[in-house]
């Protein structure tokens, strides 16, 4: 996979929130997350607190080897 830069506004991705140390709040954003960032593999609810998503359903998972 490709890592791209960073889409949407970025004050309110998980990575921002993390460097302000604001983890109540990235808590709220990852309580059932359904989308990963392709960049940093971070979890979210929502696309929009991820600077990369991707819904976890469509990431491709390597079988054991």
């Amino acid at each position: 996979m490709t890592e791209h830069k960073c889409t949407g506004e970025h004050s309110v991705h998980i990575c921002e929130l993390a460097t302000q140390n604001k983890f109540n709040q990235i808590t709220k954003l990852a309580q059932n997350p359904y989308y990963m960032c392709i960049n940093c593999g971070r979890v979210a609810d929502s696309e929009e607190n991820l600077c990369n998503p991707l819904a976890l359903d469509k990431i491709p998972v390597e079988a054991p080897g």
